[in-house]
Order: structure tokens, then sequence, then C-alpha cells
């Protein structure tokens, strides 16, 4: 392949991509639709993630892609899925001559498809995927701008890498949202146990921790029901003590 430049993406371009995308998805549609633009003979660019253990194509340009993806799911075998499982680049010059993966290649070819190339994307992580072109012309990506088709799939490595660290964060965020919530509604109810038992902090938290287990149920939920029956309505979260939703 030679290095020929369609337009190779600049990080100006790709940040303007992100800022007029609303989701994950949109932003690959985004680069699977400039990847068709990199590969003038493609009729078809498909880009395959990994998902709780499945396959799926996210998003697809052109009219080839899906049905050539979804084929390959079905044998379990393909360039899409040896380009996702080993990490490496793989292209098909001519589907005609190619000897691998099962029946996929006659099938490919029967569907008018002769050509193929698969980058990968987030290699060897549990959301690896492939970024998936198809022409239907043998050897239909020999004059492609490959570099700028590298550039395309690191994009989206970063932006699916992005994606799963503020998925992360959310969930730190909500956890320690619920502890500070929970530490909260029991130590308000250390307070009531405090002022009925003229105990200190440390006897009157026994004194919950040890009914929670005798009733078998969480002590916050215990204390949840302690304060609700002494004040006629379930426990407020303190002003203090809420976190901003991010």
């Amino acid at each position: 392949m030679t290095s020929v430049n369609h337009g190779s993406p600049d990080v100006s371009g790709v940040v303007a991509l992100l800022l007029d995308t609303e989701t994950l998805d949109d932003f690959l549609c985004g680069l699977a639709e400039q990847a068709m633009r990199n590969a003038p003979k493609a009729d078809g660019c498909g880009i395959t993630l990994q998902r709780a253990g499945r396959f799926l194509t996210v998003t697809s340009a052109g009219t080839s892609a899906p049905a050539l993806d979804e084929k390959q799911y079905g044998l379990d075998d393909g360039p899409c899925l040896q380009a996702l499982r080993t990490g490496e680049e793989v292209p098909v010059s001519d589907l005609m001559e190619e000897q691998r993966w099962g029946a996929y290649p006659a099938h490919a070819v029967a569907t008018g498809t002769r050509s193929s190339l698969s980058l990968p994307i987030a290699p060897r992580s549990d959301t690896a995927g492939a970024f998936n072109l198809y022409s239907p012309v043998p050897h239909g990506f020999d004059d492609t701008d490959l570099p700028a088709l590298r550039t395309l799939a690191a994009q989206a490595t970063g932006a699916i890498e992005l994606a799963r660290r503020m998925a992360r964060s959310r969930q730190f965020t909500s956890d320690v949202r619920q502890a500070v919530r929970s530490r909260g509604v029991i130590d308000q109810a250390i307070g009531i146990i405090m002022a009925q038992q003229r105990c200190p902090s440390a006897e009157a938290f026994a004194i919950l921790r040890g009914a929670s287990q005798n009733r078998n149920l969480k002590l916050r939920d215990l204390c949840a029901e302690l304060i609700t029956r002494l004040t006629g309505r379930p426990p407020q979260d303190p002003p203090d003590l809420r976190l901003p939703e991010l």
C-alpha cells in the first residue's frame, strides 16, 4: 500500500468531530465516514467492538459492512475477528484467492466483495475491536492512505478508553455518594440512640449493629427505619454531605 494523502485527519479535525457528537457511537460513526473518504475504492466501513463477550457492529458507513461483519460473527472467524483478536492489521488483496477463514471468502465474493482491510481498535483490552473496510474490486486498498486510516483507528481507541474511564469515574462517584448517604443515616440513628439510652456513640453504634445482626437487616436500612418511625418521614441527606452530580 502506498501512502497517498486523501485528506489525512488532523488533531483539530478530530477535536471538531468530538465536539459535534454527543455519544461514543456518533463519534465512531463520524470516524467510519472519514475512513470511507480516505479509501475511495471502499463501498463499506464497519466498526466492530467486543462487548460482554459478544461481537457487535456499533456503526457503519456505506452499504457492505454490516452483512459481512455479521457473517464473520456467525462463523466466529474472518479478517475482522483476526484483527480484533491479534491486534494486528489484516489486509486481504483478493478474496477470490483467499484460503483462510473457512467459508467466509466465498461468501464475501458471492455478495460482491473482493478485498478488505481490517485494523485493530483498543487491542488486547476487554473492549477490543476492529475497523473493517470492504471493496468490490481486488487490491482495493493498494493506493489507500494507510497512515490516515491508522490515525482514525487510534482515535477510535482513544475515544473508547476515554468512555471507559468516564464510566469508571461515574461508578466511583456513585459509590462515594452512596457511602456518604449511608454514613449520614447511621450517624443520625446513633444520635437518637445516644439520646434515648444516655450512652456514648460507640455504645450506641454497638446497639444498632447488634439489632441489625439479630434482624438480619442491613445497618443503613435499620437506621432508616428507626428515623422514619421516630420522625414520621424517611431520613434526608444532610445538605453538607450531598455530592454534586457529574
